[in-house]
């Protein structure tokens, strides 16, 4: 019979190799094994950090270069209003309010809204239709796209 001492010895022997392969040791010795694992996990944590400022580095690139970009504009129909969802992949100072302003010239009320102006700008607006204002979801869609261009007008000029 193998006693637990054997076991816990042959366990830990198979651990040790199976740590060697893992990261590529010639090592022998138990210490020696442990000690190319530890720098092997300070290699891929260099690694890591590398790729971590590479895909920093390559996001504020794309998102200097993406100035231009459009928000994105869903208007969906709702039983009595619309959901409209707004979203751009930077912040957009003021085009808030223009888009609030639109909402209230078609007519409609905003009953609830979420909204994210940080790093990016995210509206998320429920509104409700006036007893006189009867408009479809093309309109909508429509007069935010028309607040977004003119929002993005002024802000090119000033």
């Amino acid at each position: 019979m193998v006693s637990r001492e054997q076991k816990r010895a042959a366990v830990l022997h198979e651990k040790l190799q199976l740590l060697r392969s893992i990261t590529k040791s010639h090592a022998i010795s138990e210490s020696s094994i442990i000690l190319d694992a530890s720098k092997y996990i300070q290699e891929l944590k260099h690694k890591v950090e590398r790729l971590n400022q590479d895909i920093t580095t390559t996001t504020s690139q794309s998102n200097s270069n993406n100035k231009t970009s459009s928000p994105q504009i869903e208007v969906e129909t709702l039983e009595k209003g619309f959901l409209v969802n707004v979203y751009s992949e930077r912040s957009c100072p003021g085009l808030l309010v223009a888009i609030l302003e639109v909402i209230e010239d078609l007519g409609l009320n905003v009953l609830e809204a979420r909204v994210s102006c940080t790093d990016t700008f995210r509206l998320q607006a429920f509104g409700g239709e006036n007893e006189e204002a009867i408009i479809n979801a093309q309109v909508v869609t429509q007069a935010v796209f028309e607040a977004i261009k003119i929002w993005s007008e002024s802000n090119e000029q000033g």
